[in-house]
């Protein structure tokens, strides 16, 4: 059963909620969607790029370039950058779709952060109504979620205009080169080159912006693979720290006199 279950009284009336005090939980996100309203703040703090799935394209933060990993949270749970993207910020809450393509509130009650007693903030008031930092939450929740519909329709306009193309990328793995594959970014040249007619259309409709937000956002890659290298040395020295073997072991035995007096004679 996923630990991702809709909130409602019969589940979780009893039961309370504490807010995260870290980023950690997002330590194995790559990758980031983003709604229409934080595409100029996230453009400024993280690399963007285009990415497509079975709904249609979307804008996203790049957080690695590889799998399983964010650079942008250090190991104590902290954020590195001026940034941080709302997808983040309502956890241990999350918004999923039901059969009818409506939102529905959920929420991870494995985020060790839904408890049974203690402290922590109930879910429902006495009357059985979501209480009112629940509401809250909900509300922020909701307009995130019509703020990633509306970048996905301008993401969308982009791509049938023809101005998307893969971004490529190569890192250095122990396998030597490897070219970073799903990330898309503007073409320049192919937006430039657009007709008076097709370019005001996207004008017009507010995706050009969307556009040239993607284009600066690519100066921060540089910070991305600043941060990839100081990760990888980081874990190699505790690869090499914990490998580092002893040159003498000392007997257990506390009880031993030594003489220093002698040591060095």
């Amino acid at each position: 059963m996923s630990s991702i279950q809709p909130l409602s009284r019969e589940r979780h009336a009893g039961l309370r909620w504490r807010r995260f005090s870290g980023y950690g939980f997002t330590a194995t996100t790559a990758v980031a969607p983003l709604a229409a309203a934080e595409v100029g703040k996230a453009a400024l703090a993280l690399p963007l790029a285009f990415v497509e799935r079975e709904s249609g394209w979307t804008l996203a933060a790049v957080l690695s370039l590889l799998p399983g990993q964010n650079l942008y949270v250090a190991p104590n749970g902290n954020w590195i950058v001026a940034y941080v993207p709302a997808a983040f910020r309502a956890y241990p809450f999350r918004v999923a779709w039901n059969e009818a393509v409506q939102p529905v509130l959920c929420v991870d009650e494995a985020s060790g952060l839904v408890v049974e007693s203690g402290e922590g903030e109930t879910f429902f008031d006495e009357s059985g109504e979501p209480s009112a930092s629940v509401e809250q939450v909900w509300a922020f929740l909701q307009e995130t979620a019509k703020g990633e519909a509306v970048l996905a329709n301008a993401c969308g306009k982009l791509h049938a205009a023809g101005v998307i193309e893969p971004w490529p990328i190569t890192i250095q793995g122990a396998d030597g080169a490897q070219q970073v594959t799903g990330l898309h970014r503007i073409n320049e040249l192919a937006m430039n080159g657009l007709d008076d007619a097709a370019f005001g259309q996207l004008r017009r409709t507010g995706v050009v912006g969307v556009a040239y937000a993607q284009l600066l956002s690519m100066g921060n890659l540089s910070t991305l693979g600043e941060l990839a290298q100081a990760r990888a040395q980081a874990e190699a020295a505790e690869r090499a720290k914990a490998e580092v073997k002893p040159m003498i072991t000392l007997p257990e035995d506390n009880t031993i006199d030594w003489d220093w007096s002698k040591i060095g004679r």
